[in-house]
């Protein structure tokens, strides 16, 4: 049976816009032209965007989405599901008042009587006129905000805290609006494993006494309602295959059906279990080193996911081998195709409740409202990929930085109402807040935190061994430019970067310092590159740009190969964050479009599930760390070369590995060689000579599962004229070209820039005398590629050179 008609499928809304507290009902709204089309779900900030009017005095006016509906014959009554709506709002149907919102994060149902046509207004009332009213102050001022009454208020940060730039206030129908003429039951299903058993869990309403059927592959099982309506119960499903991680097996999802009454609705369940131990996450009994990064809204003007573009961006995700994203206490809850996809893709979520650096009020009305707000997200995201749930972000850090004794900063909500409704959830982990768990939560060697150790407090790298990392659910912020050809569209070309007001309005600065994120970057590039930046970028933006790419690549490099390492005590690292909220140097790895910048390979090719990472330990030469995080075991042979300037090779070993599924294997370069070779000159005997050493696992057959190449000379590499780059491109077939990168010298950050094509890696390092085959991925209208490969040691760079087809 087909789902019940929504009548505002293809509905036409309009915006119209009055004094905050002007109007009271739609029949007092003023007969204008000025009103402008709009959307439903939607945003005030989209349908002004789209009219091409200025996204101004969001908070300060009440705006008004209006609509008609007409409802089939005999129809005596309708159901107006409204999945989220920002923030004060009044729901009016027919000029009459049926309910108010006081949440953007609860859903709102509403029944009312009605014949022929329908109208139907939706008052979104000022927020500012709602936070002139006076009420208690809290025991801490947030940093974050200048506005402390939001605190009494369930609604997004942004648009409200100046860190986020680039993203308006939201205001309207933000999540889906449905207008349906019948009722139908409403049950749900998902999987659970429970001491070892795979277990559906059923719950929902229906008609008393309904016969619920639900079949599972040829397993069928009756239940039926009670006389109340509810349909709860557990059904053993047996042994099932389990649902993993994409990095450590394959996220099976199973096909369910479910029939109440004649309808019949179709779920895809997962069963896995997940719990943390300490800070390492177990997911079916296995530990799961996490890594990825902080979400940002796709499109953050209008809150909406457009569904190819949201499963390419994930999908991304994936192929760099990152494996969660953390949903932060800042933002907005995602939709439900997000959990779908992330659930179908193998990505776990870290859902932080809507909670960031604010004081919540001891207050009946406020946490019943964030009660309805989580079992409302836990409904939305009921599958395998959500494993953590916390209570918000720097919650707790915020009273601890400003001085506040433990006690005096606890928090009912986040110590035990929000935790009493995810453990009754089941299945799910909780995190009272992040960051949390050490003796105070500026502590980052135990318990979950955010490091910017490295990053905005200007530490060594080598700071990532000191401090000891238990889990970094935010690490890694600087202010990354994107690449050359994003700049040149968006800028011009890169001399506005560093003092153009239109630059600096994208470089994240948090609220009253005196310094912003590119600051940070300039520190590393000055520091691991002994150059001053703003002489560089001074004679040379371009290369100014590509030292500061180069730095934080080094920073990324660093931190996650030594996170990663097993005996490191990391349970995970999540950078902030995945994505620019709009176009310029933002926190994200990616641009604002999602095209990669320079860390997103370094964090790549520390994710993947079978890498190698290469580290230097001083007096102990060089360390080797192969992973396989997958399900499968993996043989190969382990090849470690170490490369003079003239592309000889002065020492070279082999060693044959059999690794299990879920496991590594740790050694040294020396250990592979045989012998003692000084690789990294650490113990001086004469002139260094060796240029770099390359570490490579190939199968059997000779396919190459994972390469790394580790320059000895510490810090940038001498400005050479030319290291001998080339690069040719031939054709696979599919759309995909093959290319192959050269050098005579070692080649330091080697960029691959071609236009219409992704790379499959860049910003890499090339051994003398040695090469890289890479795939070109092509973008939508793609034809020949056209381009450069540059690194940051030559001044001459190599065009793409095209073989025959």
């Amino acid at each position: 049976m087909t789902a019940p008609l929504d009548l505002l499928a293809d509905a036409h809304w309009t915006l119209l816009s009055t004094d905050a507290g002007a109007v009271e009902s739609p029949d007092g709204l003023p007969d204008t032209d000025t009103a402008v089309p709009a959307r439903a779900p939607g945003t005030v900030a989209g349908a002004l965007a789209a009219a091409g009017l200025p996204i101004e005095d969001l908070d300060g006016r009440d705006w008004w989405f209006r609509t008609e509906v007409s409802v089939p014959d005999g129809t005596e009554s309708i159901r107006l599901h409204l999945e989220g709506i920002a923030t004060l709002t009044e729901v009016w149907v027919d000029g009459t008042l049926t309910t108010t919102s006081t949440s953007m994060f609860v859903p709102v149902t509403v029944e009312a009587l009605v014949a022929g046509t329908v109208s139907i207004a939706l008052c979104c009332r000022s927020l500012d006129a709602a936070l002139a009213k006076r009420r208690p102050r809290g025991r801490w001022r947030s940093s974050m905000i200048s506005s402390q009454g939001l605190r009494w208020v369930r609604t997004s940060m942004l648009g409200r805290a100046p860190v986020f730039t680039g993203a308006p206030a939201p205001v309207g129908p933000w999540r889906a609006v449905r207008c349906v003429a019948v009722d139908v039951p409403a049950v749900t299903v998902r999987g659970l494993v429970r001491d070892g058993r795979c277990v559906l869990q059923v719950d929902g309403t229906a008609t008393t006494g309904a016969a619920v059927r639900i079949e599972l592959g040829d397993s069928v099982f009756e239940l039926s309602a009670d006389a109340d309506g509810r349909v709860t119960d557990e059904i053993d499903a047996g042994e099932r295959a389990l649902w993993w991680p994409h990095t450590h097996g394959d996220p099976t999802l199973h096909d369910v059906t479910v029939t109440v009454d004649g309808h019949v609705v179709h779920f895809r369940v997962g069963f896995r279990s997940s719990a943390l131990r300490d800070t390492t996450l177990l997911v079916n009994e296995v530990p799961v080193f996490c890594r990825g990064g902080c979400w940002v809204p796709l499109d953050p003007i209008t809150l909406q996911n457009d569904l190819d573009h949201l499963r390419d961006t994930l999908t991304s995700y994936v192929e760099a081998g990152l494996n969660m994203v953390r949903l932060t206490g800042t933002m907005v809850y995602e939709s439900a195709e997000f959990h779908t996809l992330c659930s179908e893709l193998g990505i776990m979520v870290w859902q932080d409740v809507m909670l960031a650096t604010i004081d919540p009020p001891d207050d009946p009305a406020v946490e019943s409202a964030v009660v309805d707000e989580v079992r409302a997200m836990l409904a939305t995201a009921g599958g395998p990929s959500l494993v953590v749930v916390s209570g918000g972000s720097e919650t707790y850090q915020q009273p601890t930085m400003l001085g506040l004794a433990a006690d005096e900063s606890r928090i009912p909500l986040l110590d035990s109402i929000i935790p009493d409704v995810v453990h009754a959830f089941s299945g799910v982990a909780y995190v009272p807040s992040t960051p949390s768990g050490g003796d105070l939560a500026t502590h980052v060697g135990s318990g979950f935190a955010h490091y910017f150790g490295i990053g905005g407090y200007l530490r060594p790298l080598s700071d990532v061994r000191y401090a000891r990392v238990a889990f970094a659910t935010e690490c890694l912020a600087f202010s990354v430019p994107p690449e050359r050809r994003v700049v040149d569209s968006v800028f011009g070309s890169a001399h506005p970067a560093g003092h153009d007001p239109r630059w600096k309005a994208t470089v994240p600065r948090d609220r009253g310092a005196s310094w912003d994120f590119e600051d940070v970057r300039d520190h590393y590039v000055r520091t691991l590159f002994d150059v001053e930046p703003s002489a560089v970028r001074r004679d040379d933006p371009e290369r100014y740009l590509d030292l500061g790419r180069a730095a934080v690549c080094e920073a990324v490099t660093q931190s996650f190969g030594f996170w990663r390492q097993v005996d490191s005590g990391c349970g995970g690292a999540l950078v902030l964050t995945l994505r620019d909220l709009e176009p310029g140097a933002g926190w994200g790895f990616t641009d604002s479009t999602g095209i990669a910048k320079a860390p997103w390979y370094a964090v790549a090719r520390a994710s993947a599930p079978i890498t190698v990472l290469v580290t230097d330990e001083g007096m102990d030469g060089l360390r080797l760390d192969v992973m396989n995080d997958g399900a499968d075991p993996v043989a190969g042979t382990l090849t470690v070369r170490a490369h003079q300037r003239t592309g000889a090779v002065a020492a070279e070993g082999v060693r044959q590995l059999a690794l299990d599924a879920h496991s590594s294997w740790t050694g040294t370069a020396d250990g592979v060689v045989g012998r003692f070779t000084d690789m990294t000159h650490a113990h001086r005997f004469g002139s260094r000579t060796v240029d770099a050493v390359s570490v490579v696992l190939a199968a059997p057959e000779g396919t190459v599962l994972a390469e790394a190449v580790h320059l000895v000379e510490n810090g940038l590499l001498p400005l050479q004229n030319s290291v001998g780059l080339t690069a040719s491109a031939a054709p696979q077939g599919d759309g995909r070209w093959t290319l192959t990168v050269a050098c005579t010298d070692a080649a330091q950050y080697v960029c691959v820039d071609v236009d219409g094509y992704r790379a499959s890696d860049s910003w890499f390092h090339l051994a003398p005398g040695t090469s890289r085959a890479l795939t070109l991925l092509p973008r939508s209208g793609s034809t020949t590629p056209r381009g450069h490969v540059r690194a940051v040691n030559s001044t001459a760079r190599a065009t793409v050179t095209v073989l025959e087809r």
